[in-house]
């Protein structure tokens, strides 16, 4: 027998043992799609002053994407993607996904006229909008709820911890408290829209207890969708200056493994899993290395929930 053929997890087709975002894409559209990442030159208020200043200690001056400045137009950025993507794939779907900063920290007027434009490109199914907890106004709900009518939405809130002493090491600069409220006014106000909630393992002063509590608590929520990340080491950053210091060890790759399949064991099987770890980019990565071979350690993860005989939830 396969991998596949005897894989008990109910949400997959494949060898995976947790609810892969490409599964969830297949099922809800019927082919796969692409995401294409925008940036529309947001700041964030844990930079400008609003909330704190310098962002958070890994950021090294905002998750600007990759292939983008904040001052190409949107529909440009889209194009001249779309155009890439299209000469390696076959794909005739696809989500734009405004990812760099936060993305509803502007005016209303602003924020419904953005969306309502990334929501007409050609051949976008779904949008996706990356913010944070302190930046959705009930306004912002109301427009995010409309423009659900006529076209799925995914908002991705960065929890990454939910405790607070570890928010305000990171100077992530609201409060869980915050988090929670901001999660169940977007989940009431607006109900079609697919909520996806980051989560990063190897924060500083966290062991794998607290790494466990935050997915527990996360999974209490219920999102539609986790991002699970692991904390890189980006060159120029408080984290670098830290971790040169000698006052921050990042995790090592087994340690890692072993806890996202942990993790997978306790999350709910619906809830989609969109990332398990990520890959910083090579010139400005200082640490962990093992992370650039990051096919190798989703194979692992793989590996791992298979030789445990687990798979998603299976402990809930």
């Amino acid at each position: 027998m396969s991998q596949v053929s005897e894989n008990p997890f109910k949400y997959s087709d494949t060898n995976k043992r947790y609810h892969t975002y490409d599964y969830y894409l297949r099922k809800s559209f019927g082919e796969k799609c692409a995401k294409i990442t925008l940036d529309a030159g947001f700041t964030c208020p844990n930079i400008d002053g609003s909330r704190g200043v310098g962002g958070c200690i890994y950021c090294s001056g905002g998750s600007r994407s990759r292939g983008c400045d904040g001052l190409t137009p949107l529909k440009e950025q889209y194009d001249s993607q779309r155009e890439q993507i299209l000469k390696k794939w076959t794909v005739n779907k696809f989500i734009p996904y405004l990812q760099a900063y936060t993305n509803s920290y502007t005016s209303t007027e602003n924020f419904e006229k953005i969306l309502n434009e990334v929501a007409s490109f050609d051949g976008a199914v779904m949008i996706d909008i990356a913010t944070r907890a302190d930046c959705l106004e009930d306004e912002k709900i109301k427009i995010l709820k409309d423009v659900s009518e006529k076209i799925p939405v995914t908002v991705e809130l960065g929890l990454q911890s939910s405790d607070d002493k570890t928010a305000k090491l990171i100077n992530r600069c609201h409060t869980y408290e915050e988090f929670t409220d901001c999660f169940s006014r977007l989940r009431l106000g607006a109900p079609k829209v697919k909520i996806a909630v980051h989560i990063i393992n190897g924060l500083p002063g966290e062991g794998r207890e607290q790494m466990i509590k935050t997915l527990r608590d996360v999974d209490k929520l219920h999102p539609d969708i986790v991002k699970i990340h692991l904390l890189h080491i980006i060159k120029d950053t408080p984290l670098a200056k830290m971790y040169g210091q000698g006052k921050y060890t990042p995790l090592d790759r087994e340690e890692y493994i072993n806890i996202v399949c942990d993790q997978l064991e306790l999350l709910s099987p619906d809830i989609v899993v969109e990332r398990i770890t990520g890959d910083g980019l090579r010139e400005s990565l200082v640490a962990p290395l093992w992370s650039l071979k990051k096919t190798t350690v989703i194979n692992d993860i793989d590996k791992e929930m298979y030789l445990r005989g687990s798979y998603q939830g299976i402990k809930k």
